[in-house]
Parts: C-alpha cells; sequence; structure tokens
C-alpha cells in the first residue's frame, strides 16, 4: 500500500476529488443535513491523501481577510474534511488536517484557523486542539449577510485565536 499527500489548487482538483464526496456525501444524505442548501466558497488549496493513487480523504483550505471585532484578521480557513468510509479510523484526517494546518502556519499570513462543523464532530477536533468560537459569525448567503450558525464554529491558534466577539467572514462561509 502506497500513501502520498499532495497539496493541491482548488478548483482544477475537483475532478479527481468529486468521487470521493458523492461517495462521503451523496445528495440524498446532504438533504439531510444542517448545511444543505448553504452556498459554499470554493477552496483555494486542496490536501488530497491517496492510497495507491486513489484519493481517500480530502481537507480543503481556503485563504480570507475577514473582520473581527471591526479589525481585519485573517483567517486561514479549513473544510471539506471527509474520509473514504474503508479508510477511516486509521489517522489519515489527522495527517491530512496536520499538512493544512502546516501549509498555512507556513504562509505566515493567517492569524488563526478556523472551520465550522457539524456538532458530533467537535470531539475529533477539540481533541486535536481546536476550541469553540463563542462569538457570532456572518458570512454570504445569497449576496446577504447573514449570520451563520449551521454548523459550529471551531479556531485554531496560529499567531492568534479570537474565542468571541463578532466575526464577519466577508464572504461565502466553507
Amino acid at each position: 500500500m502506497s500513501i502520498e499527500i499532495e497539496i493541491v489548487t482548488g478548483d482544477p482538483a475537483w475532478p479527481r476529488v468529486k468521487p470521493l464526496f458523492d461517495l462521503v456525501w451523496p445528495p440524498e444524505t446532504v438533504a439531510q443535513l444542517p448545511w444543505a442548501g448553504v452556498e459554499f466558497a470554493h477552496p483555494d488549496l486542496r490536501v488530497i491523501v491517496e492510497v495507491d493513487e486513489l484519493p481517500v480523504c480530502h481537507v480543503s483550505l481556503y485563504r480570507r481577510e475577514g473582520i473581527w471585532r471591526d479589525r481585519p484578521i485573517r483567517i486561514g480557513g479549513i473544510g471539506g474534511v471527509l474520509t473514504h468510509p474503508s479508510f477511516r479510523k486509521q489517522g489519515l484526517a489527522s495527517v491530512a488536517l496536520d499538512a493544512a494546518l502546516h501549509t498555512l502556519r507556513d504562509e505566515r499570513s493567517n492569524d488563526f484557523a478556523l472551520l465550522f462543523c457539524a456538532s458530533e464532530m467537535t470531539g475529533f477536533y477539540t481533541s486535536r486542539n481546536w476550541k469553540p468560537y463563542m462569538g457570532e459569525v456572518f458570512a454570504e448567503q445569497r449576496g446577504a449577510r447573514v449570520r451563520f450558525d449551521a454548523m459550529q464554529p471551531l479556531v485554531y491558534y496560529l499567531k492568534r485565536a479570537p474565542h468571541e466577539g463578532e466575526l464577519d467572514l466577508r464572504g461565502l462561509p466553507w
């Protein structure tokens, strides 16, 4: 078994990972989720973990200048975390997340990382040093600024990590 980790440009890599997304989140499953109908941003980068040239794990990366407490702040977004069902519980998501955070940290331009997850997944992230964001998050949806509360926001310290207050993503969520 050969494992490879790649960090690639977001949109051009979509055809490689779309079958994995369709397997993990088929339309009938997504329709039942709290985030069904949410318009999401396209990622800047993707971390793809392949086993024998088959994508089995994925993490999306986003770069955004948001507003926190009326001041600009650089957000490194993490999203689209998924693992092929046959490859779960092998640490691949942790490896992909570590690669994503390492990339954001190496860029030295992001103040903190931010992700949104279903409430049943918060334990996975908090066991990896992510902290709940206790303030209000605002994002764009269909051209309007709205409170984004479809999923739990979690933050990860890069240079600093806000934990409360109003945070405006100034664009689509991820």
